[in-house]
């Protein structure tokens, strides 16, 4: 089995884990073909082997590279007839820590991967996005871009940046029947937070969910990515704490200032390594 004419399509950054791969599973399970990308080939390896034979291909992308990304995007095109009915530009990591105490390197890693390189992707795939009727650039921000974190400023900052990208682009992006959305998920069990947190020895799930915050599983996130593709809104929250944190952002910020503290005292629960969202 392999790309048949007419097939939908979707390129899926950050692919190797999470829920990139999550993602992957589902639209593939929808009779999707899947463009898996990531730096991880093992991951990216084991993703393939989740879904249908021959339902997908593997593409080799650090997000920071423009030339990769154009490498990516024109082999992706070469099995898809030029086609690409989503983006998901989902590649990012999680470094958290007071901002004083934080590298120039981590910072710079950061926005190079969570904002710049997603950016880079949005630039090389309009071409192939324009081309292919209702087509859709699917931003993956985070409950951390609705409101600010405490220990967590540079990540929150690139994740508000991403929901504004979202914003622009839909408007922008109209007259070309591109659709932008955002997926602003709450926490979710992905390898970011599976690692044992620094000073602790817990990983930073068992620390949140101690504190009585909400992880959900990451089959979550293929029903909202589904629902966020086709649907009108811009903005999806995903799972309970993300529908309450842009509810209290709304109506009732000091007590979500309060809420943000507590998990501010769980210190750095986040893996850096990691790119699932």
């Amino acid at each position: 089995m392999a790309y048949q004419s007419g097939q939908k399509t979707i390129f899926i950054t950050g692919a190797a884990s999470g829920l990139g791969r999550e993602v992957s599973r589902y639209f593939a399970a929808k009779g999707w073909f899947i463009g898996i990308a990531d730096i991880n080939d093992a991951g990216m390896a084991e993703t393939a082997g989740m879904l249908p034979e021959g339902q997908s291909s593997t593409h080799r992308l650090d997000v920071t590279d423009r030339g990769q990304w154009k490498q990516a995007v024109a082999d992706f095109g070469a099995v898809t007839g030029g086609m690409m009915h989503v983006l998901f530009n989902n590649a990012g990591i999680g470094e958290g820590g007071p901002i004083q105490e934080m590298t120039d390197e981590e910072i710079d890693l950061m926005i190079a991967i969570n904002l710049t390189g997603v950016i880079s992707g949005t630039r090389a795939c309009f071409e192939m996005l324009k081309n292919t009727p209702d087509s859709c650039i699917l931003y993956t921000a985070s409950a951390a871009g609705i409101y600010g974190v405490a220990d967590l400023s540079v990540y929150s900052a690139t994740k508000f940046a991403v929901r504004g990208l979202a914003e622009s682009h839909d408007l922008e992006f109209n007259k070309y029947d591109i659709k932008s959305r955002s997926l602003m998920p709450g926490f979710i069990d992905t390898n970011i937070i599976s690692d044992v947190a620094e000073g602790s020895n817990q990983s930073g799930k068992e620390l949140l969910e101690e504190s009585g915050v909400l992880v959900s599983p990451v089959s979550i996130i293929g029903p909202e990515a589904w629902a966020a593709v086709h649907g009108k809104k811009v903005h999806t929250p995903v799972n309970k704490m993300a529908k309450q944190l842009a509810f209290a952002a709304r109506w009732m910020p000091g007590r979500l200032r309060k809420e943000s503290l507590k998990i501010a005292d769980l210190g750095n629960i986040l893996s850096p390594t990691e790119q699932p969202k």
